[in-house]
């Protein structure tokens, strides 16, 4: 769960529109390109960033800038960037394990 505020935050997707239109590539793509030298910044190294702890549960956060796991973020009704709440869960019956 993220507020409106921390969405535009959010990583950029997995695997973005090869397509797209830009001025300094032909028909959307890099001419002459080596992929592995040039996506090694946007491609996910689980050993070289370590993701932080959780701030409730200690589990490991699956988000680059999120403070809060999944998990716990939903159990509180909280956003898992800033920690703002977001509804008020007092008349819901909610069961996350």
């Amino acid at each position: 769960m993220v507020c409106d505020k921390c969405e535009s935050k959010l990583t950029k997707v997995s695997a973005p529109n090869p397509w797209r239109t830009s001025n300094a590539t032909a028909g959307g793509r890099k001419i002459n390109e080596n992929k592995a030298l040039s996506s090694s910044k946007e491609r996910y190294n689980p050993m070289g960033n370590s993701l932080a702890p959780c701030r409730i549960c200690r589990q490991k956060v699956h988000q680059m800038g999120a403070h809060y796991c999944q998990a716990c973020s939903y159990k509180k009704a909280i956003c898992a960037m800033c920690g703002k709440k977001i509804l008020n869960t007092k008349n819901y019956k909610q069961s996350a394990t």
